[in-house]
């Protein structure tokens, strides 16, 4: 995973999690995470993500993840900017994640709704998926890889 990438997937990551009013809240953020970053830099990515700014409770405006009006392009672009792989093992998928971006990836993979899962639960750097069935373990890493799957360089 690229700087760039994992930059991306943190941002997408805290202001999923948190209310993020600010540039430098987002700066900060990836600091903890041990990822340098100018003001420039983040705003591009703001841009590039699609972040919007909505209300939040208390009147403030924070940065939210897409929108279905505006996920045509950006849509899965924390599960591309994070998610290494996945395998099904028996009727669970397990993904593995770069490190810190696992509970980023599930909460979009929970957005998402699989209609196989019946449950998640992640950690650092890996989700694990509960499918209903083998088959149906075997269909939703299907489903995962076609998600993250990075375009041709």
């Amino acid at each position: 995973m690229t700087l760039k990438e994992q930059r991306r997937a943190l941002i997408l990551g805290a202001v999923s999690e948190q209310a993020i009013a600010t540039q430098e809240q987002l700066l900060t953020c990836l600091a903890a995470s041990g990822v340098e970053a100018t003001q420039a830099t983040v705003s591009r990515d703001i841009r590039d993500l699609g972040l919007k700014k909505k209300s939040k409770k208390g009147g403030v405006a924070c940065y939210a993840p897409a929108t279905a009006e505006n996920k045509s392009t950006h849509r899965y672009a924390l599960l591309e900017n994070s998610v290494l792989s996945a395998e099904a093992v028996g009727n669970m998928v397990c993904v593995r994640c770069g490190g810190g971006l696992a509970q980023g990836a599930c909460a979009a993979l929970d957005e998402i709704a699989l209609k196989d899962v019946a449950g998640s639960l992640a950690g650092e750097d890996t989700i694990f998926l509960l499918c209903r069935s083998d088959t149906a373990a075997r269909r939703v890493r299907e489903e995962i890889d076609r998600y993250a799957a990075k375009p041709d360089n």
